[in-house]
């Protein structure tokens, strides 16, 4: 299945034309440091044998970072005749990072929304993004259908994301204190720490393959989690304007159907 990366990235880069400047981007020296957490498949994670599509992490010694968001930063640095760098990071730690100029850019399933925006600025969207809800099966609230049914679940999501605070979309929720990682809130989850979980609709496949004992709730249109954005963007800084304008250059460069084929392959090769 990887190879299907390999041959998507050969598809986007073919016959990119450059819209600006490259001179400007010479402070970069040559890299574009990407942070993300190695954690959050099938956005990035964290492999211990080189393939021919995985970079190895730049600041984790025999470690290589894989995944969906790991090729677009290979698209975007070829694009930019950079050499890509994966600089793993915990998840409240990227913005700061990005702004101290510890990292270039930030490629991690980022949304962008109005709070944030105000410390970055973000691309446009390379992908887009429904939330549902992930339960242990014979649960209470299994058969809910709004998230209203879920009032008086003790709910989790992941700290500093919309992942928590959509929590308080549901009326009488018992919002528990978030966690550090998606991981984080799949163990509490298979603990029976928390009734529920706030996830990805389109990750959720590898979350269940690895966990029988999960069941996925899917909301209609009207009845689900109202979100702040429509997915995933690169976090750039607010003073790089020509990084921001040949990142959408490149990101402009793979059209839907490749990035179709981009996350149902790392959805099917993440680790399970």
């Amino acid at each position: 299945m990887k190879k299907f990366f390999a041959a998507v990235l050969v598809l986007a880069l073919s016959g990119a034309a450059m819209a600006a400047d490259l001179s400007d981007l010479k402070y970069l020296n040559g890299e574009l440091r990407v942070g993300m957490e190695c954690a959050y498949a099938p956005n990035n994670w964290q492999e211990t044998a080189k393939s021919e599509t995985n970079i190895p992490i730049d600041n984790v010694p025999g470690a290589y970072a894989e995944g969906y968001d790991v090729q677009f930063a290979k698209i975007i640095a070829d694009y930019l005749k950079l050499k890509p760098v994966i600089i793993k990071m915990d998840w409240d730690g990227l913005i700061e990072a990005l702004n101290q100029g510890q990292i270039d850019v930030i490629i991690a399933g980022m949304m962008d929304t109005a709070e944030r925006r105000q410390a970055i600025n973000f691309s446009k969207p390379y992908h887009s993004t429904i939330y549902s809800v992930m339960l242990n099966k014979g649960s209470k609230f299994e058969n809910a259908t709004s998230i209203q049914d879920f009032k008086g679940a003790s709910m989790l999501g992941q700290k500093d994301t919309a992942l928590d605070t959509v929590i308080d979309q549901i009326e009488g929720v018992n919002h528990l204190a978030a966690v550090a990682s998606v991981p984080d809130m799949i163990a509490r989850l298979r603990e029976g720490a928390c009734d529920a979980i706030v996830i990805n609709l389109e990750n959720s496949k590898g979350y269940l393959a690895s966990n029988p004992n999960f069941k996925l709730i899917v909301f209609e249109d009207g009845k689900g989690f109202k979100l702040p954005a429509v997915g995933s963007c690169v976090g750039i800084r607010k003073s790089d304007t020509a990084l921001l304008e040949l990142v959408n250059d490149a990101l402009a460069t793979v059209d839907q159907d490749k990035r179709d084929v981009m996350w149902e392959t790392a959805v099917n090769i993440q680790p399970k």
